[in-house]
């Protein structure tokens, strides 16, 4: 844990240090992963945190330096943190002439003559400039090295300070979730019937080194655009789904399921592809593999020109439309098209969510949309680019699509919601990951988009919504297969979490 904080003066035993830099206005896990891989490269990390700026103009960040200095003391990465006035590198490095000047990748290519300066110096003292936006992981080991108790209580706290960040109050968040009830939303995309077969171990085959195990008991769960629909309408809106199902009893178990929701019915029939059908082998929670079938070529155009005649009779009855691409052929470009006419002619919302885990497709073809909700791996799949640090990603995303808002996906760390004020300043909040070991993680984006689209849709502030959006993918994860998760359970869940 950092002792103190330093100005320039108070620093000079710390030569030969490690430097990091940067403005930290709000720490998210992009910045934790560059904190540790500076702390790493030596035995001692020193974090030269920007100052606030000339005290007769405001400053360019949210949170004052001060606040932003205990934010980053309280990761107890680095060493010692050393306050500027503003944002003098060259001086820090011709004073404590740092073996290592450890920098974002954002910074690489800079034009900013200030920041050419420091790192022409830092080379010519001889000592190393590192480009580095830390190790890329898609998966969690805090298990391993924290209790399951320990870290639920950091993660609570966690979104109790980003709430306080952010000025929300829970009488606020609760409030909000009465214009639910006005919103009207129409999703459309691919809808998949999930079937989790509960199997009991039996052991190894003997003729193959196979795993056998004895079915017990199957379930069918609706699941792709179809429970994003489901759970708009358990959290108190109006609904309808468009999308393609294919003429079978689980296009029957779809329809009835709508039927059964209170959500319009506006499912399109084509019998050259069967709805698309996941079944997953389960034991003891822990899923053993998964079988998939379905059809994903390319629409048939009287089909994708009905799915598009329905859309323009739906529009001028919604606030918003929900686009749910699993990739399986559903949201085809001319519907895109399509979608940014209407738009344009009724003033509607467009949230839209790709998901391309086992198959190919980019978010960059959302164009315009209101929300965009990719998870980092597609954020990289998109603009092919694997290296950049997670803050220029984000930022290179919203520019490559034009959305208004982001929210990027962090598996086990949560998730970044990027929001854009009324001068066009962007400013993020990072939510946690509040289910510390979730059973079932399926559903937990659609779960997201869901709420953030009602939310925003109802006319709320980004960070409200994505407040009770973090609530939402907790409750989603926490038992197996896609149940819609009511406003009542939301509630309470919120209510939980702020203690």
């Amino acid at each position: 844990m950092i002792k103190k904080f330093l100005n320039l003066t108070e620093a000079a035993h710390l030569k030969g240090c490690t430097l990091a830099f940067g403005h930290f206005n709000t720490i998210h896990p992009g910045h934790i992963r560059y904190l540790n891989h500076a702390r790493s490269q030596g035995d001692s990390l020193v974090v030269a945190l920007m100052g606030d700026g000339a005290p007769d103009q405001p400053s360019p960040f949210q949170f004052s330096q001060l606040e932003r200095a205990e934010a980053l003391s309280l990761l107890g990465i680095a060493d010692s943190i050393l306050l500027l006035n503003s944002d003098e590198l060259k001086d820090v490095i011709d004073s404590l002439n740092p073996s290592l000047l450890v920098l974002g990748t954002e910074f690489q290519d800079s034009k900013n003559p200030t920041m050419i300066k420091a790192i022409n110096l830092q080379r010519q003292k001889g000592n190393l400039v590192q480009f580095h936006a830390g190790d890329i992981h898609y998966a969690s080991t805090s298990l391993l090295s924290n209790s399951e108790r320990e870290l639920a209580r950091q993660r609570n706290e966690q979104f109790i300070s980003a709430c306080r960040r952010q000025g929300l109050k829970s009488d606020q968040l609760l409030m909000s979730m009465k214009s639910w009830n006005d919103t009207r939303l129409l999703v459309i995309g691919d809808t998949i019937v999930d079937q989790y077969a509960a199997c009991e171990p039996i052991g190894m085959s003997a003729e193959a080194p196979v795993v056998v195990v004895k079915e017990l008991e199957r379930k069918n769960f609706i699941g792709g655009a179809a429970i994003v629909a489901s759970h708009i309408k358990a959290l108190g809106a109006s609904c309808d789904l468009l999308s393609i199902v294919g003429d079978d009893e689980e296009a029957d178990l779809v329809k009835q399921s709508l039927l059964d929701r209170g959500i319009g019915d506006n499912l399109l029939i084509d019998s050259s592809r069967p709805t698309t059908f996941k079944k997953r082998y389960v034991v003891e929670n822990q899923k053993l593999f998964r079988v998939s079938r379905l059809e994903d070529h390319i629409l048939d155009r009287d089909i994708e020109d009905k799915l598009i005649k329905k859309i323009e009779l739906l529009s001028p009855h919604v606030q918003g439309v929900v686009v749910s691409d699993f990739v399986y052929g559903v949201v085809t470009q001319k519907l895109l098209d399509a979608l940014q006419r209407l738009s344009s002619k009724y003033g509607l919302l467009l949230f839209g969510d790709l998901q391309c885990s086992s198959q190919i497709g980019s978010v960059e073809r959302f164009k315009n949309f209101s929300l965009l909700c990719p998870n980092e791996r597609e954020a990289r799949l998109a603009l092919k680019d694997k290296d950049i640090g997670l803050e220029l990603l984000s930022q290179r995303l919203v520019e490559r699509t034009n959305t208004n808002r982001l929210v990027m996906k962090l598996g086990s760390d949560g998730f970044i919601a990027y929001d854009r004020d009324d001068s066009g300043e962007r400013n993020s909040q990072p939510f946690p990951a509040l289910s510390v070991n979730p059973v079932d993680v399926a559903g937990a984006g659609d779960s997201l988009l869901a709420v953030m689209a009602t939310g925003l849709a109802s006319g709320q502030k980004m960070m409200v919504t994505a407040a009770l959006g973090c609530c939402m993918s907790a409750l989603a994860v926490e038992t197996m297969g896609n149940t819609p998760i009511s406003r009542d359970a939301l509630r309470n869940k919120l209510l939980e979490t702020l203690g």
